[in-house]
């Protein structure tokens, strides 16, 4: 979930011609606010810059700013005049229609879908085919600008008890989804899919729908605070350039790269394929558009499953990533529990605190000095995210132990490259690639600033920052830092007030390090008829993952039959 929710895999970086640094140097300092465009003079500036460059003074003058570090400082003054000037660019559109009885979408509603290979090995070996499906860009000017939506298709096999179509979504938001159905039925295959056409999707923005590129120099904009004002300065000046080369980039299209639009995406699709309603599985974020969905068109949905779910009450770039923090800090405990006890493996210390240590200090150490390993150069800002990146799943302990061993080893200035998995994580976060794997990480972006407006003060993300330090060393910086939606221009729709009595299915477990369990139990208190299905004292982000018969049970049965549980349901894993 950067301010997005992520899924538990990385992607992998087909290029490295920017593995050498971290973040780019300017002038000196690291990857700083770029030049405004010329555009953007001093008259667009909102009242709250002449505040934002006073609370720069206030950062600047600072006692607690590290000898050797001001020029973060100057970074941090001319993020607060970004955070007028870019939002500033106006991106105007009114308020989109309902689709239907829209009589301009006819030629989007009557269109004729070509069907054919996917041109991927996955999707072709099951015998899936695709399309594209061309919607347009602002629902409100149904005869304007166009983009493509790539669909994947798999049959149903089981003809005589077909019940529709079933959507999925895998989260982000920026999630590649076109080959979810394949992966759906090899990671649960005891689940009736033989009953649904599963439909893939890449939404809007991502993958082979048409990408949105920002030119980022970085791979992630998911990076801690930082240990004082002056790396919060950097930190500041670092997400401002990200959303500059959003907005310098954008054709007209990045302020309808909105939750709102997937979801009319999808009812487009729906009609498309000649269904009244739809079925749906959503992961993570994808949980938040299938319940916008059923607020949008709430006569249109059947049967959802929606598991590691999100609070549409907490969506958003702030308070929903700040959940995140406590869940968190149990995960890295319950791994330098697991560490300790085998400690002759890992050499990190034979007690939680003893592991804990370990990590602190090499969070403190790359704060002085950036951590050489391989072609990385990790600091302060990175740690943090490295260590998140693992946290996802208690089965991956042995790969995150690992890499805090491989660390701390290149800390101690020994030579050190990275495994094949923290190369990976590392190129995730610190490569600028010319794939769309980036593309989706910047879509993810525009999806959730577009959806819902972030606070723009500085100084109410590094408060919060400051109050999380005592019970989140570790997190608590990565969770409240600002992001580039603190510099994005205002949302043109209003965020959706989810409230509705669609009987849907919620799997949630207790220990999920990104979608807090609370999350799923707000959703679950806004969707009155829905069912809640626990999953008891495991960590994982994706609980239909986890071999538990007790939620494979509940899933099946509502999938096969439409029959929710009668109550609420703890399970446990088998």
């Amino acid at each position: 979930m950067p301010g997005r929710i992520r899924g538990p895999q990385r992607r992998q970086s087909s290029a490295r011609a920017h593995r050498r640094t971290s973040v780019r140097r300017v002038r000196g300092c690291r990857m700083g606010a770029t030049t405004p465009p010329d555009h953007l003079d001093r008259e667009q500036r909102d009242p709250a810059t002449t505040r934002n460059v006073l609370l720069a003074k206030k950062f600047r003058q600072s006692g607690a700013v590290r000898s050797g570090r001001r020029c973060g400082v100057l970074l941090l003054a001319a993020a607060a005049v970004l955070i007028g000037s870019v939002a500033g660019i106006g991106i105007v559109a009114t308020a989109p229609p309902d689709p239907r009885g829209v009589a301009a979408l006819d030629r989007f509603i009557h269109q004729q879908l070509q069907w054919g290979s996917c041109d991927s090995d996955l999707l072709d070996g099951a015998g899936a085919q695709c399309t594209n499906v061309t919607v347009p860009v602002d629902y409100a000017q149904p005869q304007g600008r166009t983009m493509s939506v790539a669909i994947s298709r798999v049959r149903a096999t089981d003809h005589d008890h077909r019940r529709g179509i079933l959507l999925s979504n895998p989260g982000g938001p920026g999630g590649r989804g076109l080959d979810l159905p394949v992966r759906l039925g090899r990671a649960a295959p005891s689940y009736p899919w033989e009953l649904y056409d599963l439909i893939g999707m890449d939404p809007r923005g991502v993958g082979r729908s048409t990408p949105v590129h920002c030119g980022w120099p970085i791979g992630d904009s998911f990076q801690s605070a930082g240990a004082d004002p002056a790396g919060f300065g950097e930190s500041i000046a670092t997400q401002a350039d990200l959303a500059a080369r959003c907005l310098a980039a954008d054709n007209g299209t990045l302020s309808h790269i909105t939750t709102r639009n997937t979801a009319r995406d999808i009812d487009l699709i729906r009609a498309l394929l000649g269904e009244d309603r739809i079925n749906y599985f959503g992961m993570s974020y994808g949980t938040y558009l299938g319940v916008v969905y059923t607020q949008m068109f709430p006569d249109r949905t059947d049967r959802m499953v929606l598991d590691s779910a999100v609070d549409p009450a907490r969506y958003g770039s702030d308070v929903m990533i700040q959940d995140q923090g406590a869940p968190m800090e149990e995960a890295l405990d319950a791994l330098a529990d697991w560490t300790a006890a085998r400690a002759d493996q890992y050499r990190l210390g034979t007690t939680r605190g003893d592991v804990r240590a370990v990590v602190s200090g090499l969070i403190e150490q790359a704060a002085r000095q950036p951590i050489r390993i391989g072609a990385y150069d990790v600091d302060e800002h990175w740690l943090p995210s490295v260590l998140f990146g693992y946290l996802h799943d208690s089965r991956r302990f042995d790969d995150a132990a690992n890499a805090v061993r491989q660390l701390a080893d290149a800390a101690a200035g020994q030579p050190a490259e990275p495994s094949a998995d923290l190369e990976q994580a590392l190129s995730g976060l610190l490569t600028a690639t010319t794939d769309d794997a980036i593309a989706s990480v910047e879509s993810s972006t525009a999806v959730v600033c577009g959806d819902v407006s972030a606070p723009r003060d500085p100084a109410w993300y590094w408060r919060n920052v400051e109050a999380s330090r005592a019970e989140q060393p570790v997190f608590g910086p990565l969770v409240n830092n600002i992001s580039p939606c603190a510099f994005w221009p205002a949302p043109v729709e209003p965020r959706v007030d989810v409230h509705n009595a669609a009987p849907v299915l919620i799997v949630q477990a207790t220990g999920d390090p990104v979608a807090a369990y609370q999350e799923g139990v707000g959703l679950h208190r806004t969707m009155t008829a829905s069912r809640l299905v626990t999953l008891r004292d495991v960590i994982v982000h994706g609980a239909f993952t986890v071999p538990s018969s007790c939620v494979s049970r509940a899933v099946e049965t509502y999938l096969r039959a439409g029959g929710l549980p009668t109550t609420d349901l703890t399970c446990h894993a088998d």
